[in-house]
């Protein structure tokens, strides 16, 4: 029967790169691979072709030959016929083979022994008030966290005398089994990949190798943070195995709610209460500000709602980029009650300025509110 051509047997386009290559080769050789197939023929040719097809495509040299001369190149001892041993140690698929067997044997990837992994993130919320938020401040936190077993340096022995190499895989931390035609390494069950037996465990961790603490640290909360600021303090979260680096930790900022002020971008709001006398004439006030109370000349003729402003007196931009201001929203205060020289003195004004006002069906005071 005449080969059918390499690239449609991996299903593959003629000027694929190495890694779809790769790739393509190892999705079809999952799904043919004879131990997932006990028993099928014809799952186990298609096992060689794609081997056979991936060994001469995978070398840029047989696939050179091979796309000017086709089958032909290697017919005659002209190069590689048939199946070959899989091809190890000659540059073939053996890296390939190698990924196969960990997601035959390990459920997607064997444990290495001695192998270093990092230390797990934390993530701490913490709430600041909004005063802390605007200027910065230098804060003490308890983590709680996985540490270390500082008894036994997280080997999780009584001592060095407690610790013997395993018997079942020799201190490989794996064990070869025999799959088919070739051999498998998997994770050592009886070490769970250590290579190492603890034999009297440590009184403090328990052979745990680490203990649940509470870990001091102090923490500078920067000066314009708002609520959903991240600070991310490297290698502050939980150490890591086998000498691997320590996690991070993550402080997720929240702002508490202030009586007087609130925030709009880098800038402060708070609001004024004039009364109607001072918004026509012009005043001078105090306002208040995080720095504390400060004079403001208000123009004459000024409406409600209208916004006024402080320069520099807002938040500090996170990246050192200037500084907001103060924004003073302007509220009007109308009293409820009036005097009799006040009732008349403001008759006076409504009549000077044209206004039609019946103090016998309306009160005076919300005929004053209608101005504004």
């Amino acid at each position: 029967m005449a080969k059918r051509d390499y690239y449609e047997v991996l299903g593959v386009a003629r000027d694929v790169g190495d890694d779809v290559l790769k790739k393509a080769f190892r999705k079809h050789a999952l799904k043919h691979h004879p131990d997932r197939n006990p028993g099928n023929k014809q799952a186990e040719e298609k096992f060689k072709e794609l081997n056979e097809a991936y060994e001469i495509l995978s070398d840029p040299e047989k696939r050179r030959n091979y796309d000017t001369f086709g089958h032909a190149a290697f017919e005659q001892g002209g190069g590689h016929s048939g199946f070959d041993g899989f091809g190890f140690g000659r540059g073939g698929p053996a890296d390939v083979f190698t990924d196969i067997f960990e997601d035959f044997f390990s459920g997607g990837g064997g444990r290495t022994r001695g192998r270093a992994t990092r230390g797990n993130h934390l993530r701490y919320n913490l709430e600041v008030d909004f005063e802390d938020a605007v200027f910065g401040k230098e804060v003490t936190l308890k983590i709680p966290r996985w540490e270390n077993c500082s008894k036994c340096k997280g080997s999780g022995a009584k001592d060095s005398t407690a610790v013997r190499t395993c018997s079942t895989c020799n201190g490989a931390g794996q064990i070869r089994l025999q799959q088919g035609f070739f051999q498998v390494a998997t994770t050592c069950t009886q070490c769970q990949g250590e290579g190492k037996i603890i034999t009297d465990k440590c009184k403090v961790c328990h052979g745990q190798k680490k203990v649940y603490s509470e870990h001091s640290l102090s923490v500078n909360i920067p000066a314009g943070v708002e609520t959903g600021t991240k600070l991310r303090l490297t290698g502050k979260g939980e150490p890591g195995d086998q000498g691997g680096p320590p996690g991070d930790l993550y402080v997720v900022v929240a702002v508490r709610e202030h009586d007087v002020f609130s925030r709009s971008g880098n800038d402060i709001v708070c609001e004024v209460s004039l009364s109607f006398i001072a918004a026509i004439l012009g005043a001078r006030i105090e306002v208040p500000t995080l720095k504390g109370n400060v004079p403001f000349d208000i123009p004459a003729g000024t409406q409600p709602d209208k916004v006024l402003r402080l320069k520099s007196l807002g938040i500090p931009n996170l990246n050192g980029r200037g500084i907001g201001d103060q924004l003073i929203r302007v509220k009007l205060s109308i009293p409820t009650s009036l005097s009799k020289k006040e009732r008349e003195l403001l008759l006076q004004y409504a009549e000077a300025s044209g206004e039609k006002i019946d103090p016998s069906r309306d009160g005076i005071v919300d005929k004053i509110k209608s101005l504004f």
